[in-house]
């Protein structure tokens, strides 16, 4: 039986991870395909840019219904594709603990700090207020809390005297296109375990 290979990636925004994973599979980097793209924003950047790679894309907006409603939606449409991943991709919003337990150690999310450092929203503003001297990208699977499921992978990237926010997010965001592809990557090979909180490789 040939193994499943589709991922889905969720958006909310302009999707430039969504479009590094896009990338990675069309040069040969990344041996997966995208099943389909969702979005809970209508007409963002991001959607417009699958839909103008050709890519099967939904808009599903999650504004004016309940969140359990949305997800349920979701659900609905995910199973209907049936990814082995489904890749949070600047998705902002967090997810139910029902939606979590539907599609057990299959979703991934991508997180612009060394996590467990600075979880949340304005991470990077975060890491300087605190005054770190470094920080990152992770990429974790997705557990019912926030940003505190097992870790992948992570790339270090050093804080700079002169960073600001922006700066300091421009710098990651180079990093998290090169680093979450090969997580996915990893996963979807399946030589690998959870043992504790670490996502180990298992021995051949």
């Amino acid at each position: 039986m040939t193994q499943n290979r589709k991922i889905a990636i969720l958006i909310s925004g302009r999707g430039s991870n969504m479009l590094a994973l896009m990338d990675a599979i069309e040069s040969g980097r990344l041996d997966a395909q995208v099943a389909v793209v969702i979005s809970n924003r209508p007409e963002n950047q991001g959607i417009e840019l699958a839909k103008s790679r050709g890519y099967t894309s939904v808009i599903m907006p999650s504004q004016g219904i309940s969140r359990q409603q949305h997800e349920q939606l979701l659900i609905a449409e995910l199973k209907w594709h049936n990814p082995a991943l489904i890749c949070l991709a600047g998705y902002m919003r967090l997810l139910s603990p029902e939606f979590v337990q539907t599609f057990p150690q299959q979703i991934l999310n991508i997180h612009p700090s060394l996590l467990p450092a600075f979880p949340g929203l304005d991470v990077q503003k975060q890491a300087l207020d605190y005054g770190a001297k470094y920080s990152g990208c992770t990429v974790h699977f997705v557990d019912e809390g926030c940003d505190s499921g097992a870790i992948i992978a992570q790339t270090v990237v050093p804080i700079l005297d002169q960073d600001t926010a922006k700066t300091l997010a421009d710098r990651i965001l180079v990093e998290e296109h090169k680093l979450y592809a090969g997580a996915i990557q990893f996963i979807l090979n399946k030589n690998w375990e959870i043992i504790g909180r670490r996502v180990l490789a298992t021995k051949n």
